[in-house]
């Protein structure tokens, strides 16, 4: 494809994950399912604000306030998207005993006591992890995490039909699956992170261990591996929910491996 058309991409990436006004051109609803090769640099974008967010704020507050502060601001930023999708699972998985009877729960917009509990302690890892790492290490950690975390929620679009009903899908652009190659070329957006925080914040880098960049990848792997045989068993397959939750794990898992020597 050409950049023209990448670029029309990346904006339709950025449309549907986040509040961003953005203006689109003879939309086509293809380009939904081709967008979401972009969602890790639409994560980027994500990530680099709430970096900011935080890094400003705790110029002249505690790090706590910094880390609530990056948290609501991403949760603004994106419309909730990711926890919304977060809630409808851990009710939908928690309530449910039947493949369909968890997908109604799913579908339903109220939020349930499994959700509440879910939203509620993914907040609280997710500020409690950020606010106890050194500052320049929690920037890293926020444009790492979001960008990461999106790339490795999209896995489960390629390993996994779609579980859903395609007729109530939100997104039904979305409700197919996703090729090897397609992930592998979003993949180019985890290297271009990678390269950007080597040239640009090289401190902040050599402040994370080995060990911590390898806790941070066994956790968002397990995170994502647990996900996928959740969803399989359960669902026979992945769903825009699914995909949320799988996001927030991944996001928080990285948060743990690299807080890990900050902690306790």
């Amino acid at each position: 494809m050409s950049l023209k058309q990448e670029w029309r991409l990346l904006l339709v990436a950025t449309q549907f994950l986040t509040r961003i006004p953005v203006k689109l051109d003879d939309y086509q609803p293809q380009w939904l399912h081709q967008s979401s090769r972009h969602f890790p640099g639409v994560g980027l974008m994500v990530g680099v604000l709430c970096a900011v967010v935080f890094w400003a704020i705790s110029l002249g507050f505690s790090p706590w306030v910094a880390a609530i502060a990056s948290t609501a601001f991403g949760i603004k930023l994106t419309g909730a998207f990711h926890e919304d999708g977060l809630a409808d699972t851990c009710d939908g998985l928690g309530g449910g005993l039947t493949r369909e009877r968890t997908l109604t729960i799913m579908k339903d917009s109220r939020i349930g006591t499994y959700g509440t509990l879910g939203l509620a302690c993914a907040l609280l890892l997710k500020v409690s992890l950020l606010a106890t790492m050194p500052i320049m290490t929690a920037v890293v950690a926020l444009i790492i995490a979001h960008s990461a975390s999106r790339l490795l929620c999209t896995s489960l679009i390629v390993l996994l039909p779609y579980g859903g009903e395609i007729e109530h899908a939100k997104a039904k652009p979305m409700a197919q699956q996703m090729t090897l190659a397609q992930w592998l070329a979003s993949g180019i957006w985890l290297l271009f992170v990678a390269t950007i925080l080597f040239l640009l914040l090289p401190q902040a880098i050599q402040q994370i261990t080995v060990q911590q960049w390898v806790l941070a990848l066994i956790f968002a792997l397990l995170g994502v591996t647990h996900m996928y045989r959740l969803l399989k068993r359960r669902l026979q397959g992945y769903t825009g929910d699914g995909l949320g939750a799988t996001q927030q794990i991944t996001e928080i898992a990285i948060y743990a491996g690299l807080a890990a020597n900050f902690t306790g």
